[in-house]
């Protein structure tokens, strides 16, 4: 029920005449399986660099889903939306632990108020979902991408001082979202994985760590009731799910 959805470059730093690649993966602490591409199943998908907008284009089944012709110079700030999923809960202890583990535990008197039963109810979501890939000198800057939520990095991974962290920001249809709830999935050069919580200012920003060689994925979701009130006719809830990485370099 919180599988993280994020992309995972092939390398993070590349040369200005390589290829770029990327996979799409589903999973927890970093660890999942490879979506292949599957054009049903995306509503964008590109790559923007030096002020250009790349589309991804694919054949179905290919891996990795993002396999592009060098693009040159720069920092690449990859963006992926899916199409909108439906679940429905059939276990009473799924949903409150979805939402207390999101950090929005209020939403269960909101689900009982509204007089939802505790399985049979719907959920449609939605991911979207940026990567941040260094080419050659990797200058440049992470950018709002007008998705309907997105995490934006403040400072370049590749090339600026990280010392006092990296600050991100959590946009929701345009507007900074001030004590959003983000998680930061860390792993390190032994592959040992460890995560963080933190909450957004009333900036939407949040700083974080950023430690030399180790590869991040930050994760903010927002759960939102929709208007429907009648369980059995369709999604009583909508989350929608965003995700960075990026991987600092060795220093």
């Amino acid at each position: 029920m919180s599988h993280e959805f994020w992309i995972a470059p092939v390398n993070y730093v590349i040369d200005t005449d390589a290829p770029v690649k990327a996979q799409l993966r589903i999973g927890e602490n970093f660890e999942g399986s490879v979506q292949r591409f599957f054009d049903k199943n995306i509503s964008r998908f590109e790559v923007h660099h030096s002020g250009k907008v790349s589309k991804v284009t694919g054949r179905l089944g290919d891996d990795p889903a993002l396999n592009l012709e060098p693009l040159g110079d720069g920092l690449l700030v990859v963006v992926h939306e899916t199409t909108d999923s439906v679940l429905t809960y059939r276990k009473a202890e799924l949903f409150p632990e979805f939402v207390i583990h999101k950090g929005v535990p209020e939403l269960l008197d909101n689900h009982i108020s509204r007089g939802f039963p505790e399985v049979g109810f719907q959920e449609k979501y939605r991911r979207y979902v940026k990567s941040l890939i260094g080419a050659g000198s990797a200058q440049g800057r992470d950018l709002r991408v007008g998705m309907r939520t997105e995490i934006v990095a403040l400072a370049n991974p590749y090339t600026d001082d990280l010392n006092a962290g990296l600050p991100v920001q959590v946009f929701y249809e345009g507007q900074p979202r001030k004590n959003a709830f983000i998680e930061v999935f860390e792993r390190q050069i032994d592959d040992e994985v460890t995560v963080s919580t933190y909450r957004t200012d009333d900036s939407g920003i949040a700083k974080i760590n950023a430690n030399s060689g180790v590869e991040y994925l930050v994760d903010a979701t927002l759960i939102l009731p929709m208007p429907n009130q009648d369980f059995e006719s369709g999604p009583v809830w909508e989350s929608l799910w965003a995700s960075l990485t990026f991987k600092v370099p060795v220093r």
